[in-house]
């Protein structure tokens, strides 16, 4: 998903003059995948012990995978993500090392600081569509969507802590710290929040009506997601999932019509 969101910004920005820009599009693309699998599979590393709890499943608590070569499949990821953004130009070089190490600081401080780690991941999924303005040479075409970005999935963030209560033992996160109600709210908040952006590429960036109707079915479930995760918090996040996937088809329709 991140790896393609990258296509998508650059659809927006050069709609079909893209193939023009094919070789930064496709260093882009590989800066992304590695970068984001690179911090899964340090997430997994230093989730090791809460995973045994909240998901035994996941290769290391099963025992399929080690956790020493989970960290160093995680750092030649990160390299492979900066031989690549040098590639493109010194920007997407800084903007990957800076999104690296905001990474690296999250597993190892921020997470443990609640909602200070889910504002860093969020900021993260927002710096991807920065970091794909910086790629096509226009950053302000794309903050909207940064904007989007950012609420969409520190509501999911939120509703994830949630999810997972019981087995963050070592974790000071907002429901722990406030009780499930109160950090359901701050939640629904962000998912309304990126609601009510929605429409601004449409309104703003003469996006086309196409847009407009698609992002309404991304709206529809965000809305539902609002409601629903007070019940349950899991069946919230899967389906904020998957109305950030209909946002991102709403902005390829808006890049091509």
């Amino acid at each position: 998903m991140a790896s393609i969101a990258v296509v998508l910004m650059g659809i927006i920005i050069e709609g079909y003059a893209l193939l023009e820009s094919l070789w930064s599009l496709i260093f882009g693309m590989l800066v992304v995948f590695f970068a984001v699998a690179g911090g899964n599979a340090l997430n997994d590393y230093y989730d090791r012990d809460v995973d045994l709890i909240n998901h035994p499943e996941r290769p290391i608590p099963s025992g399929k995978i080690r956790a020493k070569d989970a960290l160093i499949f995680g750092i030649l990821l990160f390299l492979l993500a900066l031989i690549f953004a040098g590639l493109i130009n010194l920007w997407t070089f800084i903007i990957t090392l800076l999104a690296e190490i905001a990474m690296v600081a999250y597993e190892a401080k921020l997470k443990n600081m609640g909602f200070v780690g889910n504002v860093t991941i969020s900021v993260l999924v927002a710096l991807l569509f920065v970091f794909g303005g910086v790629i096509f040479n226009n950053i302000l075409r794309i903050s909207i969507f940064a904007l989007m970005a950012f609420a969409s999935n520190l509501g999911r963030e939120v509703v994830k802590d949630i999810e997972d209560m019981e087995g963050d033992i070592n974790r000071v996160t907002l429901p722990k710290k406030y009780g499930k109600k109160y950090a359901g709210i701050i939640a629904s908040i962000f998912f309304l929040l990126a609601v009510l952006l929605s429409p601004l590429p449409y309104f703003c960036l003469g996006f086309s009506i196409y847009y407009f109707l698609t992002v309404l079915i991304s709206d529809a479930i965000f809305i539902y997601v609002a409601i629903i995760h007070f019940k349950n918090p899991t069946k919230g996040q899967k389906n904020a999932k998957m109305a950030m996937i209909f946002g991102l088809l709403a902005y390829l329709i808006g890049g091509l019509t």
